[in-house]
């Protein structure tokens, strides 16, 4: 298959090319700058020149807000960076997690847990089944430079138990979810999706929202 023709609502997946022009990833660049730079993953928090980029009208925001509405919102974001001095590989997993302002008991909500100083919970599945996430590639992603893994589909078989989560793999199959500059993939959050490490590492830096 290819990469072009995956489609979010059949594969829980799609590819949006060239989707920052040029000046558009050289700002969101520059607004990402003074985050550390050796670490593997970063967790971002108050960052004020993110917000033109993430609200439903900027160049970023505006890609989920076809799907999900004007009043979609950011509830986490990541900046990755794969290299020689951090490869690193990820196995099949769902992500189930999102961050909050503050921790409230509602029935369905935990475990609860901190990260980098930030509230981190586990809400229903049925919410996260709502979500979607973009990673947005400030370098190119090839084959060679452990790109993201999706099982095309899987985003429709639900809570998956971990010891059923290869033979899902297995049924969906994998797609590399290889990039350019300023190309954003978007899924349904469900997905399964690993990464493996890099074998010709170079930077591969990636901001990723949910």
């Amino acid at each position: 298959m290819r990469l072009d023709d995956l489609n979010l609502d059949n594969d829980g997946a799609q590819l949006f090319k060239a989707a920052l022009s040029t000046i558009q990833l050289h700002a969101l660049q520059r607004a990402l700058a003074a985050q550390p730079r050796d670490q593997a993953g970063v967790r971002l928090s108050d960052i004020p020149e993110l917000r033109p980029f993430l609200n439903s009208a900027g160049p970023v925001g505006r890609i989920p807000a076809l799907t999900l509405g004007a009043g979609c919102s950011p509830v986490r974001a990541l900046l990755f960076d794969k290299s020689a001095e951090k490869n690193w590989s990820l196995a099949w997993h769902q992500d189930r997690t999102i961050v909050v302002k503050q921790r409230l008991d509602v029935s369905g909500f935990g475990p609860w847990s901190i990260k980098s100083g930030m509230i981190h919970v586990e809400p229903p599945f049925d919410l996260l089944a709502r979500m979607l996430t973009l990673r947005v590639h400030l370098d190119p992603v090839s084959v060679t430079n452990g790109p993201l893994l999706i099982a095309p589909g899987s985003q429709r078989r639900g809570r998956i138990p971990t010891p059923e989560i290869n033979g899902i793999v297995h049924e969906c199959g994998v797609i590399s979810c290889l990039a350019d500059s300023g190309d954003i993939w978007l899924y349904a959050t469900p997905i399964l999706h690993a990464s493996g490490a890099a074998v010709v590492p170079n930077h591969r830096r990636v901001l990723q929202v949910d």
